[in-house]
């Protein structure tokens, strides 16, 4: 018969695909046979001659004759198609894949064998080109197993009958049939397709003229190249491992040494440590490199992948992406701040503003903002502008920052010169399709409000899709449950500036940016993570609610009073664990079985807190004679009608879901066993310690002191165990109790009869071989074997069995009744953990169910832990309530710096408290309130605060004074008191009543940015501008040495004009301190001073001189003018020499002369 060489090819095509099709196989009549060459079977390559298919290297030959071949058409007889290919299994670096390139056509009419080209006639090229497809395909599954495929076609032309299969091989896909009698199909010339084969070739991975890479090398290269900008690391039995030039340029930035692996396809640059290092190194890479790292874990194939990958054991695939900002459990996690990833949404379409006159800097963009702790799940957003982004990103602090990757070509964008500024983290990434807020709900642990859905601003919800979509792609997969998403704009919070916080040293001091010194270190008696976390928020966002300041007092004042109810929960929560990120792990499905323990210790201290806080009352002081245990067993046997808990609780209370996670915690506790997980600890630990003692014996013959001394330090919990102790029977840990289930009770039974089994059998040998050293054993090597050792070698019972293993002193051999039962104790062991992972999914999910009621009663314990903290901080340092109102009036009387002032206390030395008395309204009398007044209620707070009429206080005091002598400490710790007064702590003073204020200013400090090309000068009068520009009435300002940057006259005028627009413009609260003693009579000649009517009052520092050359610092500030700085005084105490101070003091001299003509 005469077909169309099309026609052949196109057959051909199809009978690769059936390669990986045995149902259509079947259908077809086809045979596929799999089996492995024998170790001494040589590679074959097939080639094409005139008239012949042959194979080479393979004895005997046999050749199947074709008849010559002409063009285009060709006489075809049935045939035999041979196409077998094999490689080595991978051992070590020596590995040697071996897979043949097979007949890779170049042309039309040349054919490839990996060596020289050989030129074929025109009907092998097709059957070549289907000899290459066949083995593409099955290359692209496994390069490194050793595999023999035999496909034997028959297929009749010549007869004219159509049969079903090939129907099928056109395109239907019938169910799988049972396997029945083999058939012979045939198909009629008129139904082959005509023409060229519309089909895509098959992908290429790698050049079949190449030798090959072994698979873990290949399976990393294709990794690298999927995700190019990461770091891979690649899980190999118990290492991570680097390769190619990840391996050069990280490996020594990670002190590994650089290893060449050898290949075929030549040597392959190798760095790795032990898989118990990995957070070592993420943290060296993610915080201190700033790299994405992506970490490529093995997964087991199943038995049908195993077929289809050629035998694989193991698929090693990237489970996820590390960043900066999207960490979860790892060690490294900072436990007491959160870690927030940040997306920046700017309209692209929307055009470029232009600038505002000279000095005023650019106008406002819009732009939305989202952020999310991805370890907590704490999630927000607020739209925003570009001008307002550099004081929330100081408030939130985030580790990574996510743009639109089409922003990325736009450097020039001012948005760049605002993250610039601070140097952060920037990823950009694509956008993708835009996922609205409605749509949000799949990754969040309950539904949005529809009105808050309604609330969204356009740029907010795209930021919110961005971010979303990025931490997503991430994960790779995991299932994500966050909070609902919070807008700013609904929480009402005191707006502090990045300048503001670095000024008043909020978190970080400003010389050393350290965290010993800042107000969170002296304020922090947090005993949770989570509480540390809470209290980092209410410090840097603190409340303008008047109602939840209120709430936030009531507790703590509760907490101050009732001492054996403060110490009982403090105890309490220190049982608790970190439970919104264990939940946030169990959503992440990471938990373990310790997380599982930890969270029902922390559901039992909410259920004990929620005792202790429902028992509460508002009366007075407890009983001294009873504890606080007796006095709950007291009020039990009274009526619950007369017991109410304190209205201060009353939101916590109502808050604690306790029936469904108390369940929980019991099931936790009815089924994890806690001594199994000590004893499973211990293994890893051996484990750990085993990889630990290779890695040193490789650094001991290879590396070099340095090398030795970057190891970590073995456990010495336990001494390393051997492979056998590891997997003998007695080790097995099982972490579930045999009560958590029926079927793992009885597993546990049927377990408990074999091993008595194993007593009984071992004894019954013992006695009947005549062998007291015989032991019944389980060996990786030779399976289950029974062993003896000494005289008994001897034995004549002995004598009997055949060694498997012997020494003069040792000998092994099988027993078959201990194999038997052997088998049987292993069966059961693997049922018992397969159960025990049933039980422990089951748990998993039992979390997740209940995920909004666990992290609703970890948001309680975590006020409850800042509260009770501010609670024993007033105590201890004699902190006293503040009374806030929506006055603008700021009256402090006894104030103190609560940081400076420990830092005196540590020198043995004390603290000047000043008073303050800024703006206008309701001032208390200087006598401070009754500590003991029983303000719990709001309404007592509301009496409280109406105070008897006072005489209007200026606006804005003018201080001046001696350089050292508290000018910026009185400036700081008046800003400082406001900000915990709206946090809701007690202040350091003897009495406070403050106004609620909406923003703090501070412009203190001189810096430069040079980078930015902005002198100390100008990086003054930019952040002066931008408080005159955003102060309102309601804010609270502090500047320091406005003008000192320049000259004099210069600096003088500058210094008056901004003071003139804080008093008559911004009309705000502020403490202006100078050494330029002429804004004092400008102030009075243009009739600001209070005298006149106006908002300025003049305060002072002194020194006091003894006559002698000896001089003190007066830090109590007086009303006046000091109109001499007394610099040379500072200058000798800096050490200055005597000829330089004489020489300044002789220029001072002619200056006053020349002042006073």
């Amino acid at each position: 018969m005469i077909i169309n060489t099309f026609q052949i090819f196109f057959l051909l095509v199809h009978t690769s695909y059936l390669v990986c099709q045995p149902a259509r196989s079947q259908r077809l009549g086809l045979t596929i046979e799999f089996y492995l060459p024998a170790p001494s079977s040589s590679s074959f390559l097939c080639y094409a001659a005139p008239g012949h298919l042959s194979w080479v290297n393979e004895s005997p030959r046999c050749p199947f004759p074709l008849p010559s071949p002409t063009w285009p058409t060709h006489t075809l007889s049935p045939a035999t198609v041979l196409a077998s290919f094999y490689s080595s299994q991978m051992t070590g670096s020596s590995s040697r894949p071996r897979l043949l390139p097979l007949l890779s056509c170049r042309s039309a009419c040349q054919l490839y064998d990996g060596a020289r080209p050989r030129v074929l006639p025109r009907l092998a090229v097709a059957s070549a080109a289907c000899a290459r497809c066949i083995t593409s395909h099955a290359h692209a599954r496994d390069s490194h197993q050793q595999l023999r495929l035999r496909l034997n076609l028959s297929l009749s032309l010549s007869r004219p009958r159509l049969g079903c299969g090939f129907t099928a091989l056109l395109g239907s896909t019938p169910s799988t049939p049972s396997r029945g009698k083999k058939t012979k199909s045939s198909v009629k010339l008129s139904s082959l397709p005509q023409g060229l084969v519309d089909a895509a070739p098959l992908p290429d991975l790698q050049d079949d003229g190449d030798p090959a890479y072994p698979t873990v090398v290949l399976q990393a290269r294709r990794n690298m190249q999927k995700f190019e900008n990461c770091v891979l690391l690649t899980r190999v039995g118990g290492f991570y491992e680097l390769y190619f030039e990840h391996a050069e340029e990280y490996g020594p930035l990670l002190n590994l040494k650089v290893a060449q692996k050898k290949t075929n396809a030549g040597p392959v640059p190798l760095a790795g440590f032990p898989f118990f290092q990995l957070d070592r190194f993420l943290r060296t890479l993610v915080l201190d490199l700033n790299c994405y790292v992506a970490v490529a874990e093995e997964f087991p194939n199943d038995p049908g992948d195993k077929a289809k990958s050629g035998g694989l054991m193991h698929d090693r695939r990237v489970a996820r992406v590390i960043t900066p900002g999207t960490l979860i459990d790892e060690n490294f996690l900072d436990p007491y701040a959160n870690n927030y990833v940040l997306a920046i949404h700017i309209d692209n379409e929307a055009p470029q503003p232009s600038t505002e006159k000279a000095g005023l800097g650019p106008l406002s963009t819009p732009i939305g903002l989202a952020w999310v702790d991805v370890s907590t799940g704490q999630f927000y957003t607020q739209a925003t502008t570009v001008t307002s982004l550099s004081s929330i990103l100081s408030r939130v602090g985030p580790r990574e920052i996510v743009v639109d990757e089409v922003l990325e070509s736009r450097r020039d964008h001012q948005l760049f010169s605002v993250l610039a500024e601070d140097k952060h983290f920037i990823t950009f990434t694509p956008r993708g399709d835009f996922l609205p807020v409605s749509e949000w709900h799949s990754m969040l642990e309950s539904e949005i409000p529809a009105q808050t859905i309604a609330d969204f601003a356009p740029n907010e919800a795209q930021a919110g899709s961005l971010l979303l979509q990025y931490v997503k792609d991430r994960l790779q997969g995991l299932s994500m449950k966050l909070q609902p998403p919070l807008r700013h704009e609904d929480l009402a919070v005191l707006a502090m500036d990045k300048n503001t916080m670095r000024a008043l040293e909020i978190k970080q001091t400003i010389r050393d940016g350290v965290f010993r010194g800042s107000l969170l270190h002296a304020v922090r008696r947090t005993v949770t993570k989570g509480g540390a976390r809470l209290l980092n928020l209410w410090l840097c966002a603190p409340s303008t609610c008047l109602d939840t300041i209120w709430a936030r007092q009531n507790m703590v004042e509760y907490f101050i009073q009732h001492g054996d109810e403060r110490d009982e929960i403090i105890v309490l929560l220190r049982k608790s664990h970190d439970s919104q990120r264990l939940v946030q792990k169990f959503a992440f499905g990471r938990g373990d079985a310790d997380d599982l323990i930890g969270l029902a210790n922390t559901i039992r201290a909410v259920q004990d807190i929620s005792n202790i806080l429902s028992e509460t009352s508002e009366s007075g002081l407890p009983d001294s004679k009873k504890s606080s245990k007796t006095k709950r067993k007291t009020r039990k046997v009274e009526q619950d009608s007369l017991i109410r808990p304190a209205s201060c609780f009353a939101s916590s209370l109502s808050r604690i879901k306790l029936e469904e996670p108390v369940k929980l915690a019991e099931r936790i506790r009815r089924s994890i066993d806690e001594e199994g997980l000590v004893q499973q600890h211990q293994n890893e630990d051996s484990e750990a310690n085993q990889l630990l003692s290779l890695a040193e014996d490789v650094v001991a013959a290879e590396g070099t002191q340095g090398d030795a001394t970057s190891l970590p330090k073995s456990s010495k919990k336990k001494k390393p165990m051997s492979i056998r102790d590891y997997y003998s029977d007695d080790n097995t840990a099982f972490i579930m109790k045999p009560a958590a289930s029926p079927g793992l009770k009885k597993l546990h039974a049927k377990l408990s009869g074999l091993l008595q089994e194993k007593l009984e059998l071992g004894d019954t040998l013992r006695e009947s071989l005549s062998a007291p050293s015989l032991t019944l054993r389980w060996t990786p090597n030779l399976g289950h074997v029974c062993h003896v050792k000494g005289k008994d070698v001897r034995a004549e019972g002995i004598a009997g069995y055949s060694a498997v293993s012997s020494s003069r002193s040792t000998r092994t051999f099988y027993v078959t009744e201990w194999t038997d039962l052997g088998q049987r104790i292993h069966q059961t062991r693997f049922e018992i953990g397969s159960e025990e992972t049933r039980i422990f999914t089951e748990l998993r999910a039992a979390v997740v169910a209940n995920l909004v009621k666990l992290r609703r009663n970890a948001s309680v314990l975590d006020e409850l832990d800042v509260t009770t903290s501010f609670a024993r901080l007033a105590i201890e340092q004699g902190l006293t309530r503040p009374i806030l109102n929506n006055s603008t009036s700021h009256t402090i009387i006894g104030g103190r710096h609560p940081t400076v002032e420990g830092g005196l206390r540590e020198q043995g030395r004390s603290f000047t408290r000043n008073d303050c008395h800024v703006g206008q309204g309701a001032a208390p009398s200087v006598t401070p309130p009754n500590p003991k007044v029983d303000s719990i209620t709001d309404q007592d707070n509301r009496e409280t605060a109406s105070a008897p009429e006072h005489s209007p206080e200026g606006r804005l005091l003018l201080i001046t004074g001696p350089n050292m002598a508290g000018k910026s400490t009185y400036l700081r710790q008046n800003a400082l008191i406001t900000v915990l007064a709206q946090a809701g702590c007690y202040v350091p003073a003897s009495h406070a009543t403050l106004g609620i204020v909406d923003a703090v200013f501070s412009r203190v400090g001189s810096a430069d940015n040079l980078y930015r090309d902005q002198s100390t000068f100008m990086v003054e009068m930019l952040e002066t501008a931008q408080i005159l520009r955003l102060a309102t009435p309601r804010s609270f300002v502090i500047m320091d040495e406005i003008g000192r940057g320049t000259a004099p006259e210069d600096g003088e005028a500058i210094a008056f004009a901004c003071l003139h627009h804080l008093a008559t413009v911004n009309k705000c609260r502020a403490l202006f301190a100078t050494h330029f003693h002429g804004l004092a009579d400008l102030s009075l000649n243009r009739g600001l001073h209070v005298s006149g009517g106006g908002p300025v009052e003049m305060y002072c520092t002194d020194i006091e001189e003894d006559g002698e050359g000896g001089f003190v610092y007066v830090h109590k500030l007086r009303m006046g003018v000091n109109r001499h700085s007394h610099a040379l005084k500072v200058a000798r105490l800096a050490g200055l020499p005597e000829t330089t101070i004489a020489v300044a003091k002789e220029i001072l001299d002619h200056h006053r002369q020349d002042s006073d003509v």
